[in-house]
Order: structure tokens, then sequence, then C-alpha cells
């Protein structure tokens, strides 16, 4: 595979107009700005922070040729696939690569997350996502707490299938993680590693390639210092960015629902200057009063003010 994600690869949210239509214009903003942002690596759209399930087929198109045309080339752009069956997700990958997308991040059958998988679900998954078409696939790695996460064997297979070129790990149970990503990198050495763990990256820093986070979208210029850092393996740089950058991962991520991680991110953009507003699509709600102004407050303890993009 010729896609090198390693560094940061932001998953940035979808920006709506106010009547919720997709707000081509804000894509182009977001995208043309983390594509510039030395590090990045590529950019996850449609996935969980994006809310590509809330999006019609045309829509999930568009807002992938839309991230196309506003990073121009410069780094790729890989499209969650989400279908719950194994063919309508082939198609849906196939209507990806259509749509200009590079490579795809495989999400688990919802229907895994309550009842689990049959062994040896998920690699058929994978393969007829492949074969159908052609695009280049990375392995996500469900929290330990449901019923879609991946033992070691189940992972080692589907590294190991053709197409499949890099994995996005956010299992969040870290005696899984200290055993299996040794035995995932000694077996597959080329396999990307890309940590997935937004509330906890300090302590997933030093095992990985990169990262592969919808926190990204918001705080790209800390994040590739971290990386770096982390790569390094000097514990006191990292540590000292996690601290800084810890006033807004509690007001982003340590939040009742990970998913109202989506409404704040998107908070965030607004206070960084690159949203006029954080509208979300039902059944996502708006954060509570103030939050707006809590998230604010806290980019700015981290020194992470306003950017300028063009418009």
């Amino acid at each position: 595979m010729t896609i090198d994600l390693r560094g940061l690869v932001p998953a940035p949210v979808t920006p709506f107009n106010r009547d919720g239509s997709v707000d081509v214009d804000a894509i182009h903003r977001l995208g043309g700005w983390l594509a510039g942002v030395e590090g990045v690596k590529g950019l996850v759209v449609l996935g969980h922070a994006g809310e590509g399930t809330f999006l019609t087929q045309d829509e999930q198109a568009l807002v992938i040729r839309e991230f196309k045309n506003a990073v121009g080339g410069e780094i790729p752009i890989i499209a969650g696939i989400t279908g719950e069956g194994n063919t309508v997700a082939a198609l849906e990958a196939k209507r990806a690569v259509e749509a200009g997308a590079e490579a795809g991040l495989v999400y688990p059958s919802h229907g895994w997350l309550r009842f689990g998988y049959q062994k040896g679900a998920p690699q058929t998954r994978y393969k007829e996502i492949y074969e159908t078409s052609g695009l280049p696939l990375i392995l996500f790695q469900y929290p330990d707490a449901t019923k879609a996460t991946y033992d070691l064997e189940t992972q080692l297979e589907i590294a190991g299938q053709e197409g499949v070129f890099a994995t996005k790990n956010g299992v969040r149970n870290m005696k899984r993680w200290d055993t299996e990503i040794p035995v995932l990198r000694a077996t597959y050495p080329e396999l990307q590693i890309l940590t997935c763990h937004d509330e906890y990256l300090l302590h997933t820093m030093f095992d990985v390639d990169g990262a592969l986070v919808g926190y990204g979208g918001l705080a790209p210029e800390p994040l590739v210092e971290l990386i770096a850092a982390g790569k390094a393996k000097d514990y006191a740089a990292a540590r000292a960015i996690h601290d800084r950058l810890l006033p807004v991962t509690r007001t982003v991520y340590h939040r009742g629902s990970h998913m109202e991680g989506t409404v704040a991110l998107k908070e965030g953009l607004v206070a960084r200057g690159i949203l006029e507003h954080a509208t979300v699509r039902p059944p996502l709600l708006p954060l509570a009063e103030g939050a707006g102004e809590e998230i604010a407050q806290a980019l700015k303890s981290a020194n992470l003010g306003s950017v300028t993009v063009s418009a």
C-alpha cells in the first residue's frame, strides 16, 4: 500500500447549514485548514464525529467530494464504511471510490455491538468490501466494553488480508492494548497502527505510528506535537502537551455520552473561527447552555485561539 498515515489523521465533523443541509463552504474552510497543518496525513470523513450514518447516500458522496476538493489532493480522503451487511457495506465502499475516497475505515456491523459476531464473520466483511471496491482498508478495533470488539485472532486474520494496510485501535482496555499491539506489530511490521483513544492519548502514544482521532479536527497542532513526542519516547514533553490539553479534553470528551463529543467539537470549531455555528443532526442535540463558552475558555487556556481560513 502507498498510503502513509504515520502521523495525525483527523476525523473531522460534517458542517451543516442552519437548515440542516451540508455546508459546503464550511467543509472547504475546515478541510483546507486541516490539510495545511504540517503532520496531518489524511482525513477520515463520515465517521462518528462526522455524523456519517445520519446522511443520505447522496450527501455522503457530497461530503467525500467536497473534502477532497478542500484538500486539493495534498492528503488522502478516507471514508467511513458503516453499512450493516457485507454487500451493503461493499456497495457503500464502491460509491466512496466513485466520489474520490482513497481508503476506507471499516466499522463493524451495528448488530454486533449488542449480540456479538460469529467466528470468522468480520473477516468476510473486509474481504467482500475490498473485492467489490478495491478500496484500501483500515481495520477498526472497537472498545472492549462492546461485543463488537475483535479478539486477537480475528484482528490478525483481518490484518493479513489483501487490501488491509492499517488499524485504528480504540480497545480502551490497557491490558489488551499492552499484550495485543506488540503481537500485531511483530506479525505485520508494515501494518500502520493508529490510536483512536481521544481521551487517553498520552497512554497510547508511545506504541503507535500515529493517531486517527476526531480530536485532531479541533486541535491538530498540539496533537502533531504529541505524536512526535511519543515517537521520540519523550515522556516529559508528551506529558506537558497532555496537561496543556486536559481542560479541552475534559470539556469535549469527559461528558455523559461520547456522542456529545461531536457537538462539543463543533462548539470548539466555532470558538476557533472555522464554523459559524454548531448545528448537528438529530438525534444529536445541542449542548447545555454555557457549554460553548466553557469549551472556548478551555481552548484559550491551551493557547488554541482562532485561526485564519479562506472564505
